[in-house]
């Protein structure tokens, strides 16, 4: 890489972060870990996850790093599993939060204050599995974030990829009824027009030299108030698995 192209990805990655996503995130950082909070949906889905990446990839003696890791729900789920974790985030007390309740849980996981973009010019391919999962919404560019998660993967790494697609049912699924109906998520969490497609995630992916392997949907019953991976219903919210090629 030349010097000018890594001067752009500094830039880019110094950026490529919105003071108000992060300032939200700030706001409600002491109650990451509480079951019973705003973030309660972050703490049912993430058995899903968890074992969806364990699955696919497993993560035992692995190196996992964890992008826009917030507080550390999924990065200690990991590492419980056996990662060695790196868990990475823009905001400062979520990560504190996520330190604090590391003492505690005496989880281990290395976290640190990067940007993907940062991270992926001092340790690239350094990693067996890449996650970013609900953080491609609350970015400027989420393209840029996607191609530095490639970067961050070794040849034959794993990366996986959530957010919340853009049509009408996930605005009245994700915005009118889990933040303003059910209140499952603080009004003003997520804004509608920087939801994406499932296409634009995979054009990226593929942009970033990424192999598309699976796609997985994510359903909420408000009824029995119960989520579970759908793979044919991507109308709200999804994960894709990708590979980096040998």
């Amino acid at each position: 890489m030349s010097q000018q192209q890594t001067e752009t990805r500094d830039t880019a990655g110094a950026q490529n972060v919105d003071p108000e996503e992060i300032a939200k995130f700030e706001a409600l950082a002491s109650r990451w870990w509480d079951r019973n909070s705003e973030f309660r949906p972050l703490h049912d889905i993430n058995p899903l996850r968890a074992n969806f990446i364990d699955q696919h990839s497993p993560v035992g003696g692995k190196r996992l790093v964890d992008v826009g890791c917030g507080g550390g729900i999924l990065a200690e789920a990991m590492a419980q599993r056996g990662a060695s974790v790196t868990g990475i985030d823009m905001g400062e007390a979520p990560l504190a939060v996520a330190r604090i309740h590391q003492l505690e849980s005496g989880v281990e996981v290395d976290y640190r204050q990067s940007t993907a973009e940062s991270l992926a010019e001092s340790e690239p391919g350094a990693f067996d599995v890449v996650c970013c999962l609900e953080m491609l919404e609350h970015v400027p560019d989420p393209a840029s974030v996607v191609a530095a998660c490639a970067e961050l993967a070794r040849p034959g790494g794993s990366l996986y990829f959530s957010t919340i697609n853009r049509n009408p049912k996930a605005f009245a699924f994700a915005i009118v009824g889990a933040e303003y109906l059910l209140k499952l998520l603080p009004a003003g969490t997520h804004e509608y027009s920087k939801f994406i497609k499932p296409s634009e995630l995979a054009g990226w992916i593929r942009d970033a030299g990424l192999l598309l392997r699976e796609t997985t949907g994510l359903t909420y019953n408000p009824l029995t108030k119960h989520y579970r991976l759908h793979p044919t219903d991507v109308s709200v919210n999804y994960m894709l698995r990708a590979e980096k090629p040998l």
